[in-house]
């Protein structure tokens, strides 16, 4: 199978394309390789099928969100392999078809499901958390300010006491229908209603409250739940929140995206978290016990005598859930830093250069070394760091 090009790249618009842009570039195409203008040309009814699936995925803001996050992977399961216009699984708006050539061939049959329900908007709104909710989850309650459902018409836009009546121009379908005389004889032609705009339906007395829209901006609270192990820009979906559809339609989502606080400690890559941890130059030479921060409070660890500077160890399972499996975690993966005093005094000076200039350390000749010459060692390098 044929890789398939870019949806961007099919209607010739940016990443960034507005809506309008995205329509207009369809129209032109649509127009351009519409089998009618194209009779017998296979190649143009292939390219009006293309143009046709890249508007049905660009035009909805939920499915354009996940084909720029995942591609065309985002839809292997639910396309079918890519039908194209004719296949069912694309859900179409009939009604821009037969705009685009209503006049001209009389296309139009499927514009009158401008009078059924349609789904209401997404909503996408942005929240920030502490790096710590992340790791262990939290709830957090979030203002949106969306349009639903009017209060005083409870939906219909009429004023009330009254109701919407039937429309008489088109007699509640929606459409209107002209013929025309063209080269090729007479040609009907069907386009969304002028007068009630493909509802089918006239407000004669309109809502005091929405202006006949049937809907008005209202500022909703609502309570999100932040999974344990939720990484920076992931989205969480709540189902129904959204804005209220039209003419019976259903609801459409809100769309949380969470941003990560950063921590001055901690650095996260994925499950695992990085830190570094200093330690002086007697831990490091002689070894001990040290107190390493962790996101579960403070964990003792025994550094090993003769520890290397940017020596790295590693906390299994103190790191961050696993999204799917909290019960899973990532690692803290711990840098040793070794601290070098920048200033001494005139006998910790003299202790170092006792200490390197002692033949027994600094010749390769440890079994010249007695017991009172380490122990006096290790008692000179501690008062190094009594002075």
């Amino acid at each position: 199978m044929a890789t398939k090009r870019d949806y961007y790249e099919v209607l010739g618009v940016s990443k960034g394309a507005s809506d309008d842009e995205i329509k207009k570039a369809y129209r032109k195409m649509a127009k351009k390789y519409h089998p009618d203008t194209n009779h017998g040309n296979k190649e143009a009814e292939e390219k009006f099928k293309e143009v046709s699936e890249a508007y049905e995925v660009l035009s909805d803001s939920t499915k354009r969100a996940q084909y720029d996050q995942f591609g065309h992977a985002a839809f292997e399961q639910g396309m079918g392999g890519g039908g194209g216009f004719y296949s069912s699984g694309f859900d179409f708006d009939m009604g821009d078809i037969g705009d685009i050539f209503g006049s001209m061939f009389g296309f139009g049959g499927g514009s009158s499901r401008r009078s059924g329900p349609r789904r209401g908007s997404d909503v996408n709104v942005n929240i920030q958390i502490a790096f710590e909710d992340a790791i262990f989850g939290t709830t957090k309650e979030i203002s949106v300010s969306i349009y639903d459902e009017c209060d005083t018409c409870h939906g219909t836009g009429a004023k009330p006491g009254t109701h919407a009546e039937t429309c008489s121009k088109c007699n509640g379908t929606g459409q209107e229908r002209f013929v025309q005389q063209s080269m090729f004889g007479a040609v009907t032609s069907v386009r969304t209603c002028s007068a009630c705009h493909g509802t089918g339906k006239q407000i004669k007395e309109p809502c005091p409250t929405c202006k006949s829209a049937g809907k008005v901006r209202k500022n909703k609270k609502f309570e999100v739940n932040i999974p344990k192990g939720i990484d920076n820009g992931q989205t969480i979906r709540l189902a129904g929140k959204g804005e209220v559809g039209e003419r019976g339609g259903a609801y459409g989502d809100l769309l949380v995206t969470v941003y990560i606080e950063p921590n001055r400690v901690f650095v996260r890559k994925g499950t695992n978290l990085y830190c570094d941890v200093p330690i002086d130059l007697v831990q490091a030479a002689l070894g001990g016990e040290i107190t390493i921060k962790t996101v579960d409070g403070e964990q003792k660890y025994t550094v090993k005598p003769g520890t290397q500077p940017e020596t790295v160890i590693t906390l299994r399972g103190a790191g961050v859930p696993n999204l799917r499996n909290p019960k899973v975690r990532g690692d803290l993966i711990v840098t040793l830093k070794v601290r070098i005093p920048t200033s001494l005094t005139e006998r910790q000076k003299q202790l170092l250069q006792d200490f390197y200039g002692n033949s027994s350390y600094a010749n390769s000749s440890p079994s010249k070394n007695t017991e009172e010459e380490k122990k006096s060692f290790t008692d000179k390098v501690k008062d190094f760091f009594k002075e």
